[in-house]
């Protein structure tokens, strides 16, 4: 799925706590906010080296959240909120991933059978394939769906940011596949010492 439709989920986490717990800092800051949004991008920090193995741990962020969870209780403090949602959004995306498509330039064709990695398992979950890939319509149905009571909630600088987040989703959904034409031509066009400099996974789809 796209990170913006990850970044949504993690706001709407953060919004959810703060209507079943109004008097917790998620009612009152915007930290937890931003923190979730935060923790719902981070997971794909990893784009370039290992992408959906370094920095996705469906496991180990979802044992980490509730840990955190737990201290934001005894420690209801803005910050330590923050951490827990920063947690529980980057555990939500790594999760995720795995109903989306597989980990291939081209995931529309549903070639790989690698979604996400769980280093609990030691081994690669599956792609459930019921968002068929990142930009594909229903990824944007996905993203709009999270973006609308966010833009309801919020207002100022956060509503601002949300609204941007849905149009960026909106764009990225009709550039997807007219990206990798582009980008096939660019390979096939490129001389095989300069194709052998790029990194593997950008290139191995379309050769």
């Amino acid at each position: 799925m796209m990170a913006t439709t990850h970044a949504l989920a993690g706001v709407v986490l953060a919004l959810l706590v703060g209507a079943i717990f109004p008097e917790s800092a998620a009612g009152s800051s915007l930290l937890p906010v931003a923190a979730a949004a935060l923790g719902g991008l981070f997971p794909d920090f990893d784009l370039y080296a290992g992408h959906r193995k370094t920095l996705h741990f469906p496991v180990y962020f979802s044992i980490a959240a509730v840990a955190a969870a737990a201290i934001a209780v005894a420690v209801p403090t803005p910050l330590a909120l923050a951490a827990a949602l920063f947690l529980a959004a980057a555990a939500l995306h790594s999760a995720m991933d795995a109903l989306g498509g597989g980990l291939e330039l081209k995931p529309w064709l549903g070639t790989s059978e690698r979604a996400v990695y769980s280093h609990y398992h030691s081994r690669w979950i599956p792609p459930r394939r019921w968002v068929r890939y990142d930009g594909a319509p229903e990824d944007l149905a996905v993203a709009v769906a999270f973006g609308l009571p966010a833009i309801y909630a919020l207002d100022g600088l956060a509503e601002t940011g949300v609204i941007a987040a849905v149009a960026v989703s909106a764009v990225y959904a009709v550039l997807r596949k007219p990206m990798v034409i582009v980008t096939q031509a660019v390979v096939d066009a490129l001389p095989t010492r300069l194709a052998d400099r790029l990194p593997a996974r950008f290139i191995d789809d379309f050769r």
